[in-house]
């Protein structure tokens, strides 16, 4: 058999990352941080244990990368939705909504996510981090920011100042008081964007979280997955 070429191996490294990302997601989403091990994850997304390491320092890196992607995927959706608009003020109402919607909908995810921000390495510099940043800019820079190098920092602060409001452990803030006062300070009307439902109840969205992975076939056999990480 020839060997693959370098343009296989590359698919095949990126697809057995973005398994990795995914297992970690589901895994901790299910049964929480402390809960979920390395070996856990390698075993859920079909990879060998060792190929973790391969992509990843370590669980916490891992974690934060795949919260991350959560967050930048769930903002693409937010602000591509039909119908499209290139209206800023209704982009960045779309924006805070999406976000604030997480905190809601997955809610053991966002506090983990919050907690591993606190941590003395702070952000993890990854991919899908930037991502995130990426789009939250560039939110900022259609809303009509003059200085969008001190408007997204803000913008950012305020987002994750309300996702650990609404998500304290015994006096959590109602999300619909978040929303209006980040509204408010936008100068955005309440109508705009998509309202997280008050009534709803924390972690009951889809549970299916495929749709933000690009994974392909699932059925690469463990020897690949080894090769890939050589």
């Amino acid at each position: 058999m020839s060997p693959r070429s370098a343009q296989v191996n590359e698919e095949l490294r990126r697809r057995s990352r973005e398994r990795l990302l995914q297992a970690a997601l589901e895994l901790v989403g299910e049964h929480g941080y402390e809960a979920t091990t390395l070996g856990d994850i390698a075993d859920r997304s079909g990879s060998a244990r060792g190929l973790v390491s391969y992509y990843f320092p370590g669980k916490r890196q891992l974690v934060q990368s795949s919260v991350h992607r959560l967050m930048h995927r769930t903002l693409e959706e937010a602000l591509e939705r039909e119908p499209r608009t290139e209206d800023g003020r209704e982009r960045l109402a779309r924006a805070i909504d999406a976000i604030l919607g997480l905190a809601r909908d997955r809610p053991v995810l966002m506090r983990q996510h919050m907690a591993g921000l606190l941590d003395t390495e702070g952000f993890v510099q990854c991919p899908e981090q930037k991502r995130l940043s990426e789009l939250l800019r560039d939110t900022v820079a259609r809303y009509g920011s003059r200085d969008v190098d001190a408007d997204y920092p803000m913008l950012r602060a305020l987002l994750m100042g309300a996702v650990f409001a609404a998500l304290v452990p015994g006096v959590p803030m109602p999300l619909p008081v978040l929303r209006a006062e980040l509204f408010a300070r936008y100068g955005l009307d309440r109508e705009l964007g998509v309202p997280p439902d008050a009534e709803a109840s924390g972690g009951t969205c889809d549970s299916d979280l495929s749709r933000f992975f690009a994974t392909g076939r699932q059925s690469a056999g463990r020897s690949e997955e080894k090769a890939a990480g050589q």
